[in-house]
């Protein structure tokens, strides 16, 4: 469903039964954000004009720092949305092989971790990067090129990919603590439950014959630095 029709869908349901409309959870995910996100975002009709208003233990659009949220949201997006990318890239040559469901399982994950981040941004208001087409071909491109050169290969990017983008989560938490952890507890909770993933998806890479790789440790360093550029350029634009 695009932004708009999500929009448009917590709306009417708030119309029709006068209560909050919930975020949607993921599966496993849903089970462990706690009662927080449960109470959701509804709209509320003034006027012409309609206001979100995301109803939580502490967040909400007006008492946030808008800045520091909005630069989150939008580049965790991005980077769930090229990690993605890197999966089906993999999957395209490899999916056939020995090690295709082990991808598919990490890839599973990562579809979850972009629906969620897709719901945050409609109910935080966010733009997403205007640099999705580039990590949409650089993603793939990526995944694609390292499974060439093996099943090794394919893990000793994931497991460059999952440490930065673990790193990146970790800064974030410590971030949001040291701001206001009480306020922020819905999304403190969001990017623990993803960076523990990503960090099974780092030792899976590395119980998967990672540093086997062809110039594994050039590798992992080429990839970790574009990761780097990725996430700088993500959170700006």
């Amino acid at each position: 469903m695009s932004g708009a029709g999500a929009i448009a869908a917590a709306s009417v349901g708030c119309l029709r039964t006068g209560v909050p409309r919930p975020f949607s959870g993921t599966g496993r995910s849903r089970s462990r954000l706690g009662a927080g996100f449960f109470a959701g975002d509804y709209l509320k009709s003034y006027g012409r004009g309609l206001i979100i208003r995301c109803h939580s233990t502490g967040m909400t659009l007006d008492n946030i720092n808008r800045a520091a949220v909005d630069r989150i949201i939008r580049v965790d997006h991005a980077g769930e949305y090229g990690a993605n990318r890197i999966y089906a890239g993999q999957m395209a040559v490899l999916g056939r092989t020995g090690v295709g469901p082990v991808i598919q399982k990490m890839w599973d994950q990562e579809k979850n971790h972009l629906k969620k981040f897709n719901e945050l941004m409609v109910a935080f208001r966010v733009r997403p990067t205007v640099l999705m087409p580039l990590w949409n071909v650089a993603g793939f491109v990526l995944g694609a090129g390292t499974a060439l050169l093996g099943r090794e290969g394919a893990m000793a990017c994931t497991v460059a990919v999952e440490e930065s983008i673990a790193h990146h989560y970790n800064n974030q938490i410590r971030m949001l603590m040291e701001e206001d952890a009480e306020k922020y507890e819905e999304l403190l909770q969001v990017i623990k439950q993803f960076r523990d993933e990503e960090l099974e998806h780092h030792d899976t890479g590395l119980e998967h014959d990672a540093e086997l790789a062809p110039a594994y440790t050039l590798l992992k360093r080429l990839i970790q630095a574009g990761c780097s550029a990725a996430i700088y350029l993500s959170e700006r634009f």
